[in-house]
């Protein structure tokens, strides 16, 4: 299994697009658990599945969602956020602000991945 971070959502989730040891540590850790709600979605790609992951920082808690290949079970980064905002609150495709954002982090990640501008861990 890869997760594979595109450094344009990178830049959006993160401040200047740098994740602290400590957030990196959290989204492998969340991920490696493999507990998670599977999320609707519209317009995946083929094959794709979201899933987001509910952990606790430091800093409070967070929701963490990845789009999922489940033929390789590769896990692409797409969301880092905070419970206490707008996106964080209800990740959910019935939140007009999660859904306007997921569509624009499908397609940087398409873009991404396209020019090989994405960062890829083994896990």
């Amino acid at each position: 299994m890869a997760l594979i971070i595109s450094r344009r959502i990178k830049r959006k989730e993160f401040n200047r697009g740098i994740i602290t040891p400590n957030d990196f540590q959290t989204i492998l850790e969340a991920l490696q658990e493999g507990i998670y709600t599977i999320i609707k979605g519209e317009n995946l790609p083929r094959g794709s599945r979201l899933i987001k992951i509910y952990a606790t920082t430091v800093a409070g808690a967070r929701r963490i969602v990845f789009l999922i290949d489940v033929a390789s079970n590769d896990a692409f980064f797409l969301f880092y956020r905070s419970k206490k905002e707008k996106i964080g609150k209800n990740i959910s495709i019935q939140n007009q602000e999660f859904r306007k954002t997921l569509h624009t982090y499908l397609g940087l990640l398409d873009a991404d991945i396209e020019i090989d501008n994405v960062d890829v861990y083994q896990v």
